[in-house]
């Protein structure tokens, strides 16, 4: 590392569970984000500035003005443009250094099982079951950690299923017919909500890179953000989880 890079990141190589090694990692490290939202926003932008090598975008819509209130990787000026194009716009303004790939388009079959087999880690960062059971089969088949998170109303939750541990998946929490009305665009969303969410995300990837630390793994931390109450369950694998029971 050059001494411009030794300055960017100084405040992290200070720790002592990160260092050069760990920023080392980071900067090989290749994480996949899947959907660049209220969640993704803060993921990506934390990822990138954390240090992070490279960074694959997942997003097939556009930025709409309703976006505006939660989605800070995104401006007014690029209403209309795609999302991972605008998010790649912030993140390369906040770090040049980072390599972004954007996918326009919802990866499916073959195509998502190459770009989870070519990283590191996964952050689910979509807003429906069926991208998240697909996720998470297929970070499960192929030993990728995931990093689960969502926020709707004024609640939050966010997970990690590390396939490469063992323990219970997002299929073993919820069952295939999970409720898509569950979104905010049907129900609502308080801005900073994505934000607390989303930067907890960044913080386990970067955990989950660094090797440091005890992840999600295993737990789900749900918070009622009216009350500003976190609450935290133990999850259990299902043992007949068509997923995970294999």
């Amino acid at each position: 590392m050059d001494d411009q890079t030794l300055l960017r990141y100084s405040r992290q190589i200070m720790l002592p569970q990160i260092g050069i090694e760990g920023q080392q990692r980071l900067r090989e490290g290749r994480a996949l984000v899947v959907g660049v939202g209220g969640l993704g926003s803060p993921v990506a932008m934390y990822l990138a500035a954390a240090g992070i090598g490279t960074l694959h975008l997942v997003d097939d819509d556009r930025v709409d003005l309703s976006n505006l209130q939660r989605q800070v990787v995104h401006d007014t000026d690029r209403i209309g443009m795609p999302k991972t194009a605008s998010a790649a716009q912030t993140v390369h303004v906040l770090n040049p250094e980072v390599e972004v790939i954007c996918s326009d388009r919802r990866l499916q079959g073959e195509a998502l099982d190459t770009a989870i087999d070519d990283c590191d880690v996964v952050i689910d960062c979509s807003d429906n079951f069926a991208t998240r059971f697909a996720l998470n089969a297929a970070c499960q088949r192929l030993h990728r950690p995931l990093v689960s998170g969502a926020a709707i109303r004024w609640d939050g939750q966010i997970s990690v299923f590390d396939a490469r541990r063992g323990g219970p998946c997002y299929r073993c929490l919820y069952p295939e017919d999970g409720n898509d009305d569950l979104r905010c665009s049907e129900n609502g969303v308080i801005a900073p909500l994505v934000g607390i969410i989303g930067a907890m995300q960044a913080l386990e990837a970067i955990k989950l890179l660094c090797t440091v630390g005890e992840t999600l793994g295993g737990r789900l931390l749900v918070l009622d953000g009216l009350r500003m109450q976190w609450r935290e369950l133990r999850l259990r694998a299902d043992p007949n989880c068509p997923v995970c029971a294999q």
